[in-house]
């Protein structure tokens, strides 16, 4: 008898047929052979009849996307629910990635098509303009980037005041403690985990301070017998000593908002007298 994989069609044969040639249109090559070359191996061993190799390719490349993920509902109960991608964009936001991943002028002055040294100035004054405390604003590509930036810039070689009960983990395992100190900044932690007061704070500053650090710890809640430092008395401290004072919210909420009554803003925190937030 005559074996029946000798039926089977030669890769050039499917790369003709009209199915692959619809798919070049929004597929890359390498994609489109491996989806062949699966059906192919598919056939070889038996699980797919050689005269539906060209229907199972076509049907395999019909069913294929350009990217990797994979639309899903979320019926966990946790509405910032990290492991399928935190919250979901608003359709303003999806339309302002749509035209950002066009031609914009990211560097280029519109009015003398020259370039332009302002390099995303437009983003930042929308930040300003929803948050008028801020002189300021820096646009980076996470939180812990901007921390890291931050101490590093205002506490080079220098001591970094924190209390013992914000030395917080973030998701995908980075621990703030470690990423400061990745730079040359060195933590001088204070406190206990769950109690911290204003002389703890008074009585670790000394000439090696940069910076005091208060952390937000967003990811969980210590309860009952408990004691933190608010911003206002930190800022006093500060200026007592010459030094700086951040504050890092965990969150990007410009100003308060009533569905998340309990969340500190970044409006509240500099109104409050923080330096960086």
């Amino acid at each position: 008898m005559t074996d029946p994989r000798r039926f089977i069609p030669r890769v050039d044969e499917v790369l003709a047929s009209q199915a692959v040639k619809n798919a070049r249109a929004h597929l890359a090559e390498h994609v489109i052979r491996a989806r062949i070359n699966q059906v192919l191996a598919a056939a070889r061993a038996g699980e797919i009849a050689p005269q539906a190799v060209k229907d199972e390719v076509e049907a395999s490349l019909i069913d294929a996307t350009p990217y990797s993920l994979h639309p899903v509902l979320n019926a966990t109960g946790v509405i910032i629910h990290t492991n399928i991608g935190r919250a979901p964009l608003p359709p303003e936001a999806v339309d302002a990635l749509v035209a950002a991943a066009g031609y914009t002028d990211v560097e280029l002055d519109l009015e003398t098509g020259l370039r332009s040294k302002n390099r995303g100035r437009a983003a930042i004054e929308a930040l300003l303009a929803a948050c008028p405390g801020a002189e300021d604003a820096l646009v980076v590509n996470n939180g812990a980037a901007a921390l890291l930036l931050a101490t590093a810039a205002l506490a080079p070689e220098e001591e970094v005041i924190i209390s013992r009960g914000e030395l917080i983990e973030i998701g995908a395992g980075f621990r703030l403690p470690e990423l400061i100190e990745s730079t040359s900044v060195r933590l001088k932690e204070i406190g206990a985990t769950n109690r911290t007061h204003l002389a703890d704070y008074e009585n670790a500053v000394t000439e090696n301070t940069g910076v005091i650090l208060k952390v937000h710890p967003s990811n969980f809640r210590i309860e009952g017998f408990t004691s933190s430092v608010g911003i206002e008395p930190l800022r006093k401290l500060a200026d007592d000593r010459g030094i700086s004072l951040i504050v890092d919210l965990g969150s990007g909420l410009l100003r308060p908002d009533a569905t998340v009554p309990d969340e500190p803003d970044l409006q509240a925190q500099l109104a409050a007298g923080a330096d960086i937030v």
